[in-house]
């Protein structure tokens, strides 16, 4: 069992300032690795009949759309699945969402976790950014809350993207998913309904912002704040 992961939008919460409104990353699946094979060259033959350079990288953002749907309408008879988890960060306002390591993976775990009674003993695949520490900390953190009752996840790679069909298509499932969210977008939902018969879970979290426990949370902490400041001594 192969999976190979990618994602779009950032994990800064400057919304409105730069910062992407959404954070989405994408898990796709290819339960047999004869599948994987044949959708890895089907995307090496489809660079030859669009007349692109054979290093050519399928980039959902950089991508035309007529290239992103000869992509799709190559790839979809290929025995995949995909499932996909997004951060709508209007609803956050936990402190621990502030450090970019950690946002990425709870994202990851939120995503691994939907996907969880389809692994067994996978393989997975991500795209070689970040530091090597990092994707230290991130394979061992999979190992450890993914393989607690069984053994789902068996190794975590890193490979550059421009050398992987499959994280290529991992990424254009991720784009498809993260322009479903913007309207008004007319043409939001072309690409994703071209793979939906592909999906399996695809959620958005938190759905809503919950003012109240918002509030809550603020106010435990203004407590918290208050309790660590140092007494004044009398006289």
């Amino acid at each position: 069992m192969l999976c190979f992961v990618d994602e779009s939008g950032d994990t800064g919460l400057k919304v409105g300032k730069g910062s992407s409104p959404f954070f989405t990353v994408a898990l796709v699946l290819f339960p047999d690795e004869e599948d994987a094979n044949a959708c890895d060259q089907r995307i090496s033959l489809l660079r030859h009949e669009l007349g692109v350079s054979k290093d050519f990288e399928f980039h959902f953002v950089e991508t035309p759309n007529r290239i992103k749907e000869a992509f799709f309408k190559a790839v979809v008879p290929y025995n995949f699945f995909y499932f996909a988890f997004t951060i709508n960060k209007a609803g956050l306002f936990s402190d621990g969402f502030k450090y970019k390591d950690s946002f990425y993976k709870y994202t990851c775990k939120l995503l691994f976790e939907n996907a969880m009674l389809h692994l067994e003993k996978a393989i997975i695949v991500f795209d070689g950014t970040g530091s090597r520490q990092f994707k230290q900390e991130l394979q061992a953190y999979l190992k450890r809350k993914m393989n607690e009752d069984s053994f789902r996840i068996h190794k975590v790679r890193v490979e550059d993207s421009k050398r992987n069909n499959l994280i290529q298509l991992a990424d254009l499932v991720c784009g498809a998913v993260a322009q479903s969210l913007k309207p008004p977008r007319k043409d939001r939902w072309d690409f994703r309904r071209m793979i939906s018969h592909r999906e399996l879970v695809c959620q958005v979290w938190p759905r809503m912002l919950n003012e109240v426990k918002k509030q809550e949370y603020l106010k435990k902490k203004v407590e918290a704040a208050v309790k660590r400041r140092p007494r004044k001594k009398k006289g």
